[in-house]
């Protein structure tokens, strides 16, 4: 069987690989700060998975998250001068393939598709082939293998080094920003613990008018479009409006059905993704490795569309939930 755990491993392997490559980079005037930050996220995928089955204590997960806050929040992370190709050969290089640019990151959401669809219901010797559950996020492990293989039999290229030091590179042009999505989910978490979406509810209750099913739709929907604007990460905001309108006033009290109502919600939070910049990594991260003029141009070109999308999934969600 197939587990999920390997493909968290390759993950932190990974990780560690390229830290490795940035405390050697002596261009990267604070490699050794950008080499520990990157270090300390691939030993914590490895960790954790003794963590969660208790064989090991989770507190240097915690003290790990702080030396990484440290190091980021205190400028110790930087970046070094990428050994690749010039503009001229990449021109080229693209003009040359075309569209078949687009067949690696197209094969992830197939091989992914496949999986969670098809090879779910596979076994060998009565054991399913992936790991009951986890279908999903093993076919997305496999995907990005297969990608990986497609794309360098595309490009015609040999050196398993090179796919490797342009992952570093990446991760050095995104910097802390790319773990904005995890760090915010778990803040979601943390408010959920500490009552926040129970304060919210008493307030939304308060105020919702009594057996108003299409008022309580658009709280929940804009309060999830809300949250996220405010927390930069719908799954941070998911466990607040969920536990505050959601789940009571919306299945509880309205009897919605479950998963089309939590799906839309989520939808709904997804955008205000679009229009947040503490969604960092979504929206200030593309404008500045695209050099774009404006920092903020990705979101005031998706501003119209979230408005479009949460008008949309406010409307299915009363049509359609209930």
């Amino acid at each position: 069987m197939i587990k999920a755990e390997w493909f968290y491993w390759l993950v932190g392997l990974s990780f560690l690989v390229m830290a490795a490559q940035m405390v050697t980079d002596r261009s990267n005037p604070k490699r050794f700060g950008t080499g520990a930050f990157w270090g300390l996220i691939g030993a914590g995928f490895i960790y954790s998975s003794w963590v969660v089955t208790k064989q090991a204590p989770a507190e240097p997960l915690g003290a790990a998250v702080l030396v990484m806050a440290v190091l980021a929040g205190f400028g110790f992370t930087g970046r070094g001068t990428p050994r690749t190709t010039t503009p001229e050969e990449r021109t080229a290089s693209a003009a040359r393939l075309g569209n078949k640019l687009f067949v690696p990151a197209l094969t992830i959401p197939v091989v992914a598709m496949a999986c969670a669809i098809g090879v779910k219901h596979l076994s060998i010797g009565g054991e399913p082939v992936l790991q009951t559950g986890s279908e999903t996020i093993l076919g997305l492990g496999l995907g990005a293998v297969v990608a990986l293989v497609v794309g360098m039999v595309l490009l015609r290229e040999k050196r398993l080094s090179v796919p490797v030091q342009s992952g570093r590179t990446m991760l050095e042009a995104m910097g802390w920003a790319m773990l904005l999505p995890q760090m915010l989910a778990t803040l979601g978490a943390i408010f959920q613990v500490s009552g926040v979406g129970g304060q919210v509810g008493k307030l939304a209750t308060a105020v919702l008018p009594k057996d108003s099913l299409y008022v309580a739709v658009v709280v929940y929907c804009v309060g999830m479009f809300a949250f996220t604007l405010i927390m930069g990460n719908a799954f941070a905001a998911f466990p607040v409006m969920t536990a505050a309108v959601g789940w009571p006033v919306l299945i509880g009290h309205f009897h919605g059905n479950p998963a089309a109502v939590l799906a839309l919600g989520m939808l709904a939070g997804f955008c205000g993704t679009l229009v947040t910049p503490m969604a960092a990594n979504f929206n200030i991260v593309p404008a500045a490795l695209l050099e774009l003029k404006d920092q903020y141009g990705p979101i005031k070109a998706q501003l119209p569309t979230a408005g479009i999308l949460l008008g949309c999934n406010i409307v299915i969600m009363a049509l359609f939930a209930f």
